[in-house]
């Protein structure tokens, strides 16, 4: 897998995790633990995908 097929499977990642988030903060079902723990991901992959731009 090359750098930017790398980087591209990270940020579609990204982005699921945010459209998670989105959905889980309008479901009144799901708890702050659970929209937390997504935002954590989100925040890793985000890090993850700054640290390899920097290459």
């Amino acid at each position: 897998m090359t750098l930017s097929s790398h980087l591209q499977e990270l940020r579609k990642k990204h982005q699921s995790l945010s459209e998670m988030v989105e959905q889980a903060q309008r479901s009144p079902a799901t708890d702050d633990f659970q929209i937390t723990e997504l935002k954590k991901q989100k925040l890793k992959l985000k890090e993850q995908i700054e640290r390899l731009q920097s290459v």
